[in-house]
């Protein structure tokens, strides 16, 4: 967890910023917080787990892997998370759909969006890191490994005392 001024992947701002590759580096540790988020979704019957890339598709491989399911991958083409490569899902498929880091909800939503168009079934949410506000909304179940609060700001919001520290944008998504 690094503390500063970041412009989250989301768009927002944050002092707090948790950088997920230092966890992602350690598949021990790894492997224990996916296996927290199974036990979470133990009732739940799923037959496939889906990621964006990039962290997502890491995290569901490993879910996937522990369950004995197949992993699905989704990438963005031309701006859009699409299945590729050649990818099908059956239709009606049930689906878990991972990410690393929640905030807005945005990578879930449109990996969603890509599973749904596949013709699959999305169930549930699994993250490992939870920073999103509690009034955010998915319509799915929704697990993490970890919760933690995390306050983040619009551009137009961002109060005084954090606008004062240079910003720095770490992450692998395009702001717009």
């Amino acid at each position: 967890m690094l503390r500063g001024h970041f412009l989250l992947t989301s768009g927002r701002h944050s002092d707090v910023y948790f950088e997920k590759f230092r966890i992602l580096e350690q598949p021990a540790v790894l492997s224990t917080l996916c296996s927290e988020l199974c036990v979470r979704f133990s009732d739940i019957r799923f037959d496939f787990v889906a990621g964006p890339t990039t962290g997502g598709i890491i995290i569901a491989f490993e879910i996937a892997r522990q369950l004995g399911l197949s992993a699905i991958y989704v990438e963005s083409e031309h701006g859009v998370k699409t299945l590729r490569r050649g990818r099908t899902i059956p239709e009606g498929a049930r689906v878990m759909i991972v990410d690393d880091v929640l905030t807005t909800g945005t990578s879930l939503v449109e990996t969603r969006q890509a599973i749904e168009t596949a013709g699959g079934r999305p169930c549930a949410y699994g993250v490992l890191i939870d920073r999103s506000a509690d009034d955010l909304r998915l319509d799915l179940p929704l697990q993490s490994a970890f919760k933690v609060k995390a306050q983040s700001y619009a551009a137009d919001e961002v109060p005084e005392w954090l606008a004062a520290i240079p910003v720095t944008k770490p992450g692998t998504r395009t702001t717009a």
